[in-house]
């Protein structure tokens, strides 16, 4: 297995072992209370990210910096195209400091518009594609976007709706229709120096972006932040995870970035790329039928992505395996990876003997069998990959683990400018989500709250002093909202979300992050909301996955058109949805454990409002509309 030579010959390197020193902090008790991690790339001090492409352009000019299926762009290409059309901005009457909403797919446009609008002095404010009109509304009310470029006629037409009633709408331009073309024509008359005179009066406490929050218990809040921010992100990433990537594998790294750049981890993910010269390519979906083909075709060094992802790559695989009557063999071999995995690591740390012969020739098996497909399915040279969003199932990380594929997770919020913790390069733990990314700390308040400080946490909320005065104290730390805890070296374990702790009528708390992401994490489940708060017991609304109900009928030759009212009442899928709830028990307390569930029909989604537009579940929203299935649940 590749993977682990990979990490044992990078940590014979002295120059990559203990980067970026960690402290843990104890109180009387012996409690780790707080960690903190030196910086490994120092602050920046003058200038912006605007000034990025240039760099490049100026020491790299004809090295790779992004792929796109028309060909390779080069560094000196790339500032190039970003002057043009920042010129056509400055022509089209942005002032400095003016908002730009950006309401698009991941593409190749959206990068460049980017930089475009940092170097004609501008604020980018990202919007989802999905966003409905009363959303744009808010979102460029709020932030005060006097120029929108959108995606797609429809994108166009939904801030043309919803901002209809402004008293002065926006100016719209549109990808699809050639916006950066028509940028470029309409900027042939402004001189380069005033790009050049624009980017100069950028700091590193300049605005960069206001990052809308996913509005899950009200109207999303624009985070303020900065070009110190995301640098500090980015920079500090870059230096922690490259040098010891490069060196283990000797791979030049790339990257498909399909994350939407309207969320904050996929638009620091951009950044570090450019900023550590690291080859990357764009896909417009996180759908992994989608994107597969394009893995294969891109074939990536590494990922970021989201646990979704993963959890499907693996039903894939296994419904592959059910097609052709091997399903048990599947099970088998992710028994297997879970275990060799586990023990291998254990000896890498130093806390065990590691695989016996015997589980080494079972996993040597199973290589050939399954795991070399599951790489196959990733493009075949991805050897890491990064896992944000929510926490990944622990055993779905060794399973990837056991196939030649580390995952690190990572923590964070738009706030934090993305990634708060990471689990370091050659000291991973699965379970967990890591350490302080260098410069950062993270502390445990007393009710268990998790705290971040450091150069990449925001300023402030947009216009918003009374919501920034309430999470972020004057010393500095900000209250995240979520509660977790750290191990005895600085490993940070996050436990729920703050405000979701239920408490059952017998006065048992339960945090149901915990319960939902291991239910997600198995086939056929969709999505799920666990529920009891003031009830007798723990339940659970659950929807079933699409694709899973397709595979399920196919495999059992019934007919594909199946009435879901029918499968939702099915002994035979309820048994199915009832190994995931005992997978998800396995991780609680029997008190804390779901004693029953209702599948429901459809699915929770941004169209019916049900999930926001980064694939969180809206809680109340949930809980309304299903109130009839909840009090269902108490009266059996």
């Amino acid at each position: 297995m590749s993977v682990r030579s990979d990490l044992r010959r990078a940590r014979r390197r002295t120059d990559l072992a203990d980067r970026g020193k960690v402290e843990v902090i104890k109180d009387a008790n012996g409690v780790v209370r707080e960690v903190r991690r030196e910086h490994l790339a120092p602050p920046l001090t003058t200038g912006s990210l605007a000034d990025l492409p240039y760099t490049n352009a100026a020491e790299k000019p004809h090295a790779t910096a992004i792929r796109r299926s028309e060909g390779t762009v080069t560094a000196a290409a790339f500032a190039a195209q970003v002057t043009s059309v920042a010129k056509g901005l400055i022509g089209a009457g942005l002032a400095a400091g003016d908002r730009v909403a950006v309401m698009s797919r991941t593409r190749y446009e959206w990068t460049v518009l980017d930089f475009a609008i940092w170097a004609a002095g501008g604020v980018t404010v990202p919007v989802y594609p999905t966003s409905s009109a009363d959303q744009v509304e808010w979102i460029v009310r709020d932030s005060g976007a006097r120029h929108v470029v959108t995606e797609t006629p429809e994108n166009a037409a939904t801030v043309t709706t919803g901002t209809a009633g402004h008293p002065e709408p926006p100016r719209v331009w549109e990808l699809d229709a050639g916006a950066l073309t028509d940028l470029t024509t309409l900027g042939q008359d402004v001189p380069d120096e005033e790009v050049t005179k624009r980017r100069g009066t950028l700091t590193p406490d300049t605005t960069a972006t206001v990052c809308y929050t996913s509005g899950t218990t009200g109207r999303p809040k624009g985070c303020v932040l900065t070009h110190a921010n995301l640098h500090a992100e980015a920079a500090n990433t870059v230096e922690l995870l490259h040098p010891v990537f490069q060196a283990a594998t000797g791979q030049t790294a790339s990257t498909l970035l399909f994350l939407p750049l309207a969320h904050i981890l996929g638009r620091t993910l951009q950044i570090a790329c450019l900023l550590g010269r690291i080859e990357m390519g764009h896909f417009p979906s996180v759908k992994p039928d989608e994107l597969r083909p394009a893995l294969r075709e891109f074939r990536p060094t590494f990922l970021v992505g989201v646990p979704y992802l993963f959890e499907k790559i693996h039903d894939t695989g296994r419904a592959a395996a059910e097609r052709i009557g091997r399903a048990a063999s599947f099970d088998r071999a992710e028994r297997i990876g879970v275990r060799f995995a586990a023990a291998y690591l254990n000896r890498f740390l130093g806390r065990g003997k590691g695989p016996g012969p015997g589980l080494y020739a079972a996993w040597a098996l199973y290589d050939l069998l399954v795991y070399r497909r599951i790489r196959k399915e990733l493009g075949g040279r991805m050897r890491y990959a990064i896992s944000g969003g929510s926490p990944l199932d622990r055993d779905l990380s060794l399973f990837f683990h056991a196939a030649g594929i580390v995952v690190y997770e990572g923590y964070g919020l738009t706030e934090t400018s993305a990634a708060a913790t990471i689990v370091p390069p050659l000291a991973p733990r699965p379970g967990t989500v890591g350490q302080p990314i260098p410069g950062t700390a993270v502390r445990i308040a007393d009710d268990g709250e998790v705290l971040v400080k450091g150069p990449v946490v925001f300023g402030s909320y947009w216009h918003n002093p009374a919501a920034t005065a309430e999470v972020l104290a004057d010393d500095g730390w900000f209250e995240t909202g979520d509660l977790g805890a750290l191990d005895a070296d600085g490993y940070l374990t996050i436990t729920g979300r703050k405000k979701d702790i239920l408490v059952t009528s017998g006065g048992k708390n339960v945090s149901p992050a915990v319960l939902e992401d291991r239910l997600r994490s198995r086939s056929p489940v969709g999505q799920c909301l666990v529920v009891g708060d003031n009830r007798p017991f723990v339940g659970a609304l659950i929807t079933l996955d699409p694709e899973a109900v397709a595979h399920w009928l196919s495999v059992r030759k019934l007919p594909p058109d199946t009435p879901l009212a029918e499968l939702v009442r099915d002994d035979r899928m309820r048994a199915e949805v009832q190994k995931a709830v005992d997978h998800a028990n396995q991780a609680v307390s029997r008190a804390e454990s779901i004693r029953a569930f209702a599948l429901v029909e459809g699915e929770f989604s941004e169209d019916n409002g049900l999930l926001t537009p980064s694939l969180k579940v809206k809680r109340h929203a949930v809980t309304a509309r299903f109130a009839d299935e909840i009090e269902a649940l108490y009266r059996k």
